[in-house]
């Protein structure tokens, strides 16, 4: 990892392998197939969004079917008390009286979300945790992110829990499914972005790093933070300052201040 935020040895673009044509993998991670979505936001939002299959199951209590848009989907409510959607659930699922099985939601791929550059986009390095990328999701869909890059493996399945916490911000918020983040940051070098690598240890601040540039915000797990060879391919790295003996903070809440930190000169 660089021990300064900033970093002027980036490769140039002929020596970057295939990145320059990268257009991101349409894959999934395992287990990505048809699942439950539950809570009220997480199911309105996506029998809203066109962008989705058709769904497979709907269930609802009398009051939540009350809510639903006339002829959803073409697909028959079934009118359950909240005991038995419950038990088609995971145990603890807080499904508010809806719950969604569906196909999962298409990824994007680099282009689509990266092209023209300006704005935001958010990169997560094996961020695993589901309540965290949801939380994510949900603060990304609040400052205006473009679109969110997770990894094809290390990463959770955009349902369940996820979809939960987001609250709606999956449907609204696109997402990418990268094989290898340091070929997608490439990737993004090559379409005019500048990546931001979130780092306690870095010397510089996020405020004194940032600018109004098209920005990538790169986040790493909370255990171990970024990756070296993913640090290694951002522009710079930077610190959220904290007082108070805290050396970290969680990484859907970092995420959120970086998100807002970054919003303000745009």
């Amino acid at each position: 990892m660089s021990s300064s935020p900033e970093r002027n040895d980036r490769r140039p673009s002929q020596d970057r392998g295939r990145a320059s044509g990268w257009k991101g993998r349409r894959g999934r991670p395992a287990g990505d197939v048809a699942a439950w979505l539950w809570g009220r936001h997480a199911v309105l939002a996506a029998l809203a969004n066109p962008l989705r299959s058709a769904p497979i199951r709907l269930l609802a209590t009398v009051e939540r079917a009350r809510e639903l848009p006339v002829g959803t989907s073409g697909l028959r409510t079934e009118i359950l008390p909240p005991a038995e959607i419950a038990r088609a659930l995971p145990p603890g699922a807080a499904h508010q009286g809806l719950a969604l099985k569906t196909p999962p939601l298409e990824p994007s791929d680099i282009d689509a979300v990266a092209t023209p550059a300006g704005g935001l986009i958010l990169v997560l390095d094996q961020v695993t945790d589901p309540q965290n990328v949801g939380a994510i999701f949900r603060s990304a869909a609040a400052f205006g992110a473009r679109a969110i890059v997770l990894q094809e493996r290390h990463a959770p399945p955009l349902a369940g829990a996820l979809a939960k916490a987001a609250a709606g911000a999956i449907e609204r918020v696109p997402h990418v499914r990268a094989v290898n983040l340091s070929r997608a940051l490439d990737a993004l070098a090559d379409r005019g972005w500048r990546a931001i690598g979130l780092d306690a240890e870095a010397p510089a601040s996020l405020a004194e790093t940032l600018d109004a540039r098209p920005t990538a915000l790169v986040l790493g797990s909370e255990g171990e933070g970024l990756r070296r060879l993913v640090a290694e391919h951002c522009d710079a790295l930077a610190r959220i300052p904290m007082a108070g003996g805290f050396e970290s903070l969680n990484v859907a809440a970092a995420a959120a201040v970086a998100l807002y930190e970054a919003a303000r000169p745009r």
